[in-house]
């Protein structure tokens, strides 16, 4: 048995998977907000509830919000900020009394898909995930790549491309610096937006409701958003050119993105003319957590 978690914001879900794939079991509890010990003792305690009700033992892999870094075992990044600076695998491996893999929630995304998602089969894998902020994972070859300093992938943290004069110097992000992408193509960036340019306050989920009603102003705030993610899926592909393009968090749902951000992409990339294909994700909200299962298929994890 494989065993996955993921490590959220407000809850820590664990699932149990067969060799095949399929789900053996399901479980979660609240994230211990601000607590590093009571986060390593929820995961450790949900791994074992997984395995006495399978009567089973399974690997564990683990998707959190940052990295690992490599040369030192810590975790960077992440936004559950308690983790910052603390040896969270090494803590889990002794909690547990076996080696535990973890790896960051986006590329756990594109390690599911890639595996056997919507992405099967294919070579090189970009996994985006557009939720209330903005990230992404790269497979080749059914590995992770995570780079020299764990940072591969890192999308949302780049700057808007081909930015406009109105969209300059851009919102400032929680990073330091100003127009990264996950202030512009996400829930939270999309309100933003909105706002800025209506002086209406409605949420993400609100804004696509209002379009569905035909709604002008709703309608061009999408309009906006997906011009803004053709953008910066234009410099993926133009440095990457993965084989396929796959799609999860909040903002997947959306199915009027793929054809409009698609027909975007054809003219900004070089050359134009791209049949890279964009994705919704097969597996959905149980991605992450079922990628941190397949962590165990992947050496480099």
């Amino acid at each position: 048995m494989r065993i996955g978690v993921d490590l959220g914001g407000t809850k820590i879900e664990a699932i149990g998977l067969s060799s095949d794939g399929r789900e053996l079991r399901r479980i979660r509890v609240p994230t211990p907000k601000g607590d590093y010990d009571g986060t390593v003792a929820a995961i450790a305690g949900l791994v074992r509830q997984i395995e006495e009700l399978t009567h089973r033992v399974g690997s564990v892999g683990v998707g959190i919000p940052g990295t690992i870094v490599a040369s030192t075992g810590l975790v960077k990044n992440a936004n559950s900020t308690w983790l910052n600076g603390r040896p969270l695998q090494q803590d889990l491996g002794a909690a547990l009394d076996r080696e535990v893999r973890c790896a960051n929630d986006a590329n756990c995304f594109a390690i599911s898909e890639a595996t056997d998602g919507a992405a099967k089969g294919r070579r090189v894998v970009f996994g985006v995930i557009v939720g209330t902020g903005c990230g992404g994972g790269i497979v080749m070859n059914g590995q992770i790549h995570t780079g020299r300093n764990g940072l591969a992938g890192e999308w949302g943290h780049t700057p808007l491309p081909w930015a406009t004069a109105d969209e300059l110097p851009g919102p400032t992000c929680y990073c330091g610096n100003h127009g990264c992408l996950e202030r512009w193509i996400s829930g939270t960036g999309l309100a933003r937006d909105f706002e800025h340019v209506t002086s209406r306050s409605l949420s993400g989920e609100q804004i696509t409701a209002a379009a569905e009603q035909g709604d002008v102003e709703a309608m061009a705030a999408l309009d906006r958003l997906e011009d803004r993610m053709a953008r910066g899926l234009a410099v993926i592909v133009n440095v990457l050119d993965p084989d396929i393009v796959v799609v999860g968090g909040g903002l997947s749902k959306l199915d009027r993105i793929y054809p409009n951000v698609k027909a975007r992409l054809d003219t900004l990339c070089f050359g134009g003319n791209t049949d890279t294909p964009i994705v919704r994700a097969m597996h959905g909200d149980s991605s992450g957590v079922r990628g941190a299962a397949w962590l165990w298929n992947d050496p480099e994890a």
